[in-house]
C-alpha cells in the first residue's frame, strides 16, 4: 500500500481534534474565513457552479436533441470528411451528423449524476464501515480493538490496488451499464472514506470532552453517536469534494474502456472521448471538446477540496 496515500488520509483525519485543541475556535468558521481569502478556492468554486447550472439547465437551452442525426448527410466518414464549427452548429458535427455542443451540454448532467451518487456509495458505505471501526477502536475495549485491526486490515489491501484497476474489476464482474461505473467508482472510493472516519473517530476519542464524559459514566455508546461520531465529519466532507474529481475522471476512464453505458446515443463525456478516438486523425476536435470537459470539471473540485484541506490544516498554509 502507498505510505504516502495512507498518510494523507491519517492527517486529514486528526485535523479537527488539533484545530479545536490548540485554538478553541469553530472549525468551519475558521476554515470559511480562509477560504474567502483563497483565490484557489474561489477559482474551483466558480467552476462547479458553471458546470452544476450546465448540467441542470442543459436539457432546456440545448438547441437541438442530443439523439438527432439531421446532418447525417453531411458527414462522409468513408471520405475523412468532417463538419466543424459553424453558424449552426457552434462546435461542428459529430460522426452521426449530431450536434457536438447540444451533446456536451446535456452530457453534462449524466457526468455529474456519475459522479454524485459514486461518491455517495463510496460515502455511504465508507461510513458505515469507518462509524462502526472507529466505534470499536476508540471505546471498545479490547475485543473491539481486535474488530477494527480486522476491519482495517481489509480496508488497507482494497487501497493497496490502483483505483482504477480495481474499478475496472468491479464494472467487469457487474457488466456493461451506467449503474456498473457508478457502483465500480463507488467501491474504489469506500476504503478511502472508511480509514479517514476511523482515523477522525481516534483522534477525538483522545479529547478532553470525551474523557469528561467517561469520567461522568456516561455510555460508551452514547459518547460515540452524540459527541465522537458528530466532531468526526469535518475531514470526511472535505474529502468527499476531492473524491468527486476522482469520480468524474475514473468514471469517464470506465466509460472510454467500454465498461460504461451500452447505449452511445446517450450523451456522457466519457461516452463521447471513446466515440471520438475513431476518428481522431480527421475530426480532433470531437475528443478534444469532452476531454477539456472533464479536465476543467474536474479541476474545479480539486482545487476547492484542496483550498479545504488547507483550510482546515495550518501547516498547509503557505
Amino acid at each position: 500500500m502507498s505510505t504516502t496515500k495512507t498518510e494523507k488520509i491519517e492527517r486529514l483525519a486528526q485535523l479537527t481534534a488539533q484545530h479545536e485543541t490548540t485554538t478553541g475556535l469553530s472549525l468551519w468558521r475558521e476554515a470559511f474565513r480562509r477560504l474567502k481569502s483563497s483565490k484557489m478556492a474561489i477559482v474551483g468554486a466558480v467552476i462547479i457552479a458553471v458546470f452544476v447550472v450546465l448540467a441542470v439547465i442543459g436539457p432546456w437551452v440545448a438547441p437541438y436533441s442530443p439523439t438527432a442525426q439531421t446532418w447525417r448527410d453531411e458527414v462522409l466518414i468513408n471520405q475523412g470528411k468532417f463538419v466543424g464549427p459553424r453558424a449552426d452548429n457552434w462546435l461542428g458535427l459529430d460522426h452521426l451528423g449530431r450536434d457536438m455542443f447540444s451533446r456536451l451540454l446535456i452530457g453534462a448532467r449524466q457526468t455529474l449524476l456519475v459522479g454524485v451518487v459514486s461518491t455517495l456509495i463510496g460515502l455511504t458505505v465508507g461510513f458505515l464501515i469507518g462509524g462502526f471501526s472507529g466505534a470499536a477502536a476508540t471505546l471498545g475495549g479490547a475485543a473491539g480493538k481486535r474488530v477494527d485491526s480486522v476491519i482495517m486490515r481489509v480496508t488497507d489491501m482494497m487501497l493497496a490496488l490502483p483505483s482504477l484497476l480495481l474499478a475496472v474489476s468491479v464494472a467487469a464482474v457487474l457488466g456493461q451499464s451506467l449503474t456498473t461505473v457508478m457502483i465500480a467508482v463507488g467501491v474504489v472510493q469506500v476504503p478511502i472514506f472508511a480509514r479517514l472516519l476511523r482515523g477522525s473517530m481516534l483522534a477525538q476519542g483522545g479529547t478532553d470532552y470525551v474523557l469528561a464524559a467517561r469520567a461522568l459514566g456516561v455510555r460508551r455508546k452514547r459518547i460515540v453517536v452524540t459527541q465522537v461520531l458528530p466532531n468526526s465529519l469535518s475531514p470526511v466532507i472535505v474529502q468527499a469534494t476531492l473524491s468527486l474529481a476522482t469520480a468524474i475522471i475514473e468514471a469517464a476512464a470506465l466509460s472510454y474502456l467500454g465498461l460504461g453505458n451500452p447505449d452511445p446515443s446517450v450523451p456522457e463525456w466519457g461516452v463521447m472521448l471513446s466515440q471520438a478516438q475513431r476518428f481522431f486523425d480527421n475530426a480532433p476536435m470531437m475528443a478534444v471538446y469532452p476531454a477539456v470537459g472533464i479536465i476543467i470539471t474536474a479541476l474545479g473540485f480539486t482545487l476547492l477540496g484542496e483550498a479545504m484541506r488547507e483550510a482546515l490544516d495550518p501547516k498547509l498554509r503557505g
